[in-house]
């Protein structure tokens, strides 16, 4: 579909580059089909996904900045092990000679998993190749949701046709593309299908009624739902009572009770609040003067200086213990350069004797002595008693107790980041410019207070005063203000539990159904657009393809000079894409965080023509490859099919639709609780590898895989103890169940089972040692006298005797009947139980490597429905906190509640 923006046709204003031409030659198309040199490979599909490790610079662009794969106290991504030489083997199959571009990845890198490595393993089970599989899979998902779409729009038009008193018109244009001749667009409101159910006719404002009032204004199935839930609204005289509490701890209740997702939608959206409280926000502690043997030394001679310097010098020395960044040369610079200026205003450094030392080079400095000094607290105070450290506790969340809840409209919401950041050195994100330069402390008169006008004000601290207070009901935050380093802004915003958050995830979700609508009709035009004429229209629909199949975030244009350079679809360069013929692609870029992503990908064939024409010379490094196409742009196009459509809302829609289609196919019968887990689990994965969630192989992971390889031998071990104890019960077992049956098991050897035998003596010791520990410990809370040592060595014995009897049986090759009159019935009954422990474990173990590549958080967080897991839980009767952490549990209460008593939804 062409655009109907003049815009379109035009060249934009980018200043790094060549142009493309204005439009396409059909002659030009044939001829690149002429130099297709091979088999065009099944698309789409991604060959080889996820973050890159390697120490080569890599840029964006002209930058010369290079990608980082882990940040300091950002954790994206786990640091990876060195892995076992197959990736580095594969990464030389990049290059190949029919290639016009030289392939970024050459360079020694540890390239991310290909796809056959985070396969789900029950995909194996036929010939076909997976990555025939995958786009096999992906087309017949894309079908179905083509069915559906035009179901939907049917059933939709049928429904319209006998609305009463309505010009005919405004009603029906939402059948008709909302690209068409300006048609008049419907008003976004971020609700589709069912969920519509929860809305009622326009006129009904009465937004400042209590919630549970208006609830009986709803529609019948809404009312019904809204009945249902009675139980817990208890009655209108006891809500006023806790809404008279101070007490922060007695909102949650209240909280619980306040349905919005079966409240009748507002009239006006954008009136966020009608009242609103809130005690301010949290400032951090003043800084404490070192101690005065405690200096900064500058070639050689400790110096004294100003108390605002001395606290800048202590942010860098508390840190060298992070080399990641003391080390590097531009937060070196960064820091001296605002040191100097601090220094400066101060009246500097000078000597013991008072006089003036010049600081002038930064490798003169030696700040050991201040991180020593902070280094030592830190280990004094972790070595502190526990009583004195849930003191400590209590005290902290006595002082922040009145900024942990705010009154919204009456009721008591949770609080998000209330704290104001402490002073200290400037991190950034990936390669940041500004990495080093000094955070300075946020004064109250930096901060503005958003209030409810009939709210009494928090006051600021004593000799201080806010910067502003103002009353925006349209507004979500509770108070702002402006840091130092990139003039952004800070908010202090309501908690991921709120109403507020909730009712935004809710609206995301709800967007990403209403697109089931539009999808089937996006899809077929922009794939007619992939060659058109216009060079504009081409690239639209080219970016499109690419964020709808392999989920690329739209991009947004940087300020370079003050922010890490990263890249997302409408700003990628020349060198970011390579292209390898007949239908590879190889997307190599500092994306989302600046952390280095490399994707492979084959796509449709007319798609990899369209990028080779958007490289044509004389493009070259640093030059757009969408050069007439920008973000704004482009959601401006995608909005003319649905109000409200933006690029990102396809990862969301993609995710969701896909592991919607995945739940429907499961066959679950007689699993237990572990097989539907992980039958969740392989679903959650499916969509991962779909939706491109990858992620690197954690250091941790080999480490966790052999803890859990050695549980499931220790269990393993056990159940050959057992077997022997029925032998020692009942020597005729061993004619009854034959030989094998009492056969140590494959995995387990001699010189195992002593270091095993070793480890369950020496973890008897150590439990044995808390146990005596926390008794004592007791005893003098409770004043009394502490047991003697004489008492921790004779409850000792039993780890000896453990020890005695393991070095019995390995001689004698027996092992006798444990327990309280052992018969064969009991014994069996304990291997029974055992390898059912044993199952499970290794069905843990199988989850756990399969999804080592892959990022189920990523999806199931973000980018899945909640309410698809919620659905899940309670058709197979699995708890979801098997699924949701409390944390998640509680950010998704309203997808918990919202489907609880429906049995039918759907995403």
């Amino acid at each position: 579909m062409s655009s109907d923006n003049s815009d379109d046709d035009m060249p934009l204003a980018r200043t790094n580059g060549k142009l493309s031409s204005s439009t396409i030659s059909k002659t030009e198309d044939k001829a690149m089909d002429r130099r297709n040199s091979g088999k065009v490979k099944p698309a789409p599909v991604s060959i080889r996904n996820g973050p890159v490790e390697d120490g080569s610079p890599h840029t964006n662009g002209n930058g010369k900045r290079k990608s980082r794969s882990s940040l300091n106290h950002v954790n994206y991504k786990d640091a990876s092990d060195s892995e076992d030489g197959r990736l580095a083997k594969r990464q030389k199959k990049v290059v190949v000679d029919d290639s016009d571009d030289e392939v970024l990845s050459k360079r020694k890198t540890k390239l991310p998993p290909a796809a056959n490595e985070t396969a789900v393993p029950e995909d194996s089970d036929d010939d076909m190749p997976l990555n025939a599989k995958l786009a096999s899979k992906r087309k017949a998902i894309e079908k179905n949701a083509e069915k559906e779409a035009k179901a939907i729009r049917a059933n939709e038009a049928k429904s319209k046709k006998p609305t009463p008193k309505k010009p005919i018109k405004d009603e029906s244009d939402s059948d008709v593309p909302l690209a068409g001749p300006k048609g008049k667009k419907r008003p976004a409101n971020g609700v589709n299908g069912k969920a519509k159910a929860n809305g009622v006719k326009q006129d009904d404002s009465d937004s400042d009624a209590p919630i549970r009032k208006k609830v009986k204004t709803a529609p019948s199935k809404t009312k019904a739902k809204a009945e249902k839930a009675t139980p817990a609204k208890k009655t209108p005289a006891k809500k006023a009572k806790k809404e008279a509490s101070e007490d922060p701890g007695e909102g949650e209740d209240e909280e619980e009770e306040y349905r919005w997702w079966d409240a009748p939608k507002k009239e006006d959206d954008s009136i966020k609040w009608t009242t609103l409280e809130h005690n301010g926000v949290l400032f951090p502690p003043p800084y404490e003067p070192l101690p005065k043997n405690v200096k900064l030394i500058y070639d050689g001679t400790p110096v004294n200086l100003d108390i605002e310097a001395e606290e800048i010098a202590g942010f860098f020395g508390s840190m060298l213990n992070s080399t990641h960044n003391v080390e590097n040369p531009t937060f070196q610079k960064n820091f001296f350069s605002d040191f100097q200026e601090v220094l400066d205003r101060t009246g500097g450094a000078t000597d013991r004797h008072g006089k003036k030392v010049n600081i002038k080079e930064f490798s003169k400095l030696d700040f050991k002595p201040i991180f020593e000094y902070y280094h030592a607290k830190n280990e004094a105070k972790k070595a502190r008693p526990a009583a004195e450290k849930k003191a400590e506790k209590a005290e902290r969340d006595k002082v922040e107790a009145p900024y942990m809840y705010c009154k919204w409209d009456g009721r008591k919401e949770k609080v998000g980041n209330f704290r104001v950041e402490p002073p200290g050195l400037f991190r950034g994100r990936g390669e940041h410019p500004k990495t080093g330069k000094v955070k300075k402390r946020v004064m109250p008169e930096q901060i503005t207070i958003n209030i409810g006008k009939d709210a009494m004000v928090p006051p600021p601290p004593e000799g201080h005063k806010w910067k502003a207070i103002q009353h925006d009901n349209k507004a979500t935050w509770l108070a702002m203000w402006q840091e130092n380093i990139n003039g952004s802004y800070k908010y202090v915003m309501l908690g991921a539990t709120s109403a507020v958050k909730g009712q935004s995830d809710f609206k995301k979700f709800e967007k990403a159904r209403e697109l089931k609508k539009y999808i089937a009709k996006i899809r077929k035009e922009y794939t007619q657009d992939l060659k058109a004429e216009s060079m504009a229209d081409r690239q639209r629909a080219t970016a499109v393809y690419l964020i709808d199949k392999f989920a690329l975030r739209a991009g947004n244009e940087k300020d370079t000079e003050n922010e890490a350079e990263t890249v997302g679809c409408c700003s990628l360069k020349y060198e970011h894409v390579t292209l390898r013929e007949p239908n590879t692609v190889i997307f190599d870029f500092l994306g989302k965080d600046s952390i280095r992503f490399y994707d492979e990908v084959t796509v449709d064939r007319q798609v990899f023509k369209n990028l080779r024409v958007f490289k044509k010379p004389p493009k070259k490094e640093g030059d757009d490859i969408f050069d007439r196409l920008t973000t704004t742009q482009l959601n401006k196009h995608l909005s003319s099919y649905m109000p409200g459509l933006t690029a990102k809302v396809f990862r969301t829609y993609n995710a969701s639709y896909t592991m919607s289609n995945l739940l429907k196919d499961l066959k679950v019968s007689n699993a237990t609780m572990a097989e539907k887990i992980k039958l969740y689990n392989d679903c959650n994965r499916e969509v991962a590898i779909l939706c491109n969630h990858k992620r690197t192989v954690g250091a941790s992971h080999e480490a966790q895989m052999e803890k859990l390889g050695d549980r499931i031998k220790g269990l393993k071990y056990q159940k050959w103890r057992n077997k022997q104890m029925l032998l020692d019960v009942d020597p005729k077992q061993k004619k009854r169940k034959g030989a094998a049956f009492f056969e140590l098991d494959a995995d387990l050897d001699d010189a195992w089972i002593l270091e095993h035998q070793n480890f369950l003596v020496e973890e008897q010791r150590t439990k044995i040692q808390k146990k005596f520990e926390k008794d004592n410990q007791k005893l003098e809370e409770e004043g009394k006298k502490p047991m003697p040592d004489k008492e921790l060595k004779e409850r000792l014995h039993a780890a000896d005797d453990l020890a005695k009897k393991f070095k019995k049986e390995n001689k004698t090759k027996k092992v006798e009947a444990e327990g309280r009159g052992p018969t064969v019935e009991k014994i069996e009954g304990n291997i029974q139980k055992i390898e059912e422990r044993i199952r499970t474990l290794e069905l843990q173990a199988a989850d756990r490597d399969g999804n080592k590549e892959v990022a189920l958080g990523t999806s199931k967080i973000n980018y899945i429905d909640p309410r698809l897991t919620v659905v899940f839980a309670k058709k197979f009767d699995v708890p979801i906190e098997k699924f949701f952490s409390k944390t998640l549990r509680e950010k998704f209460n309203w997808a918990i509640k919202s489907v609880e008593d429906d049995d039918h939804w759907e995403f």
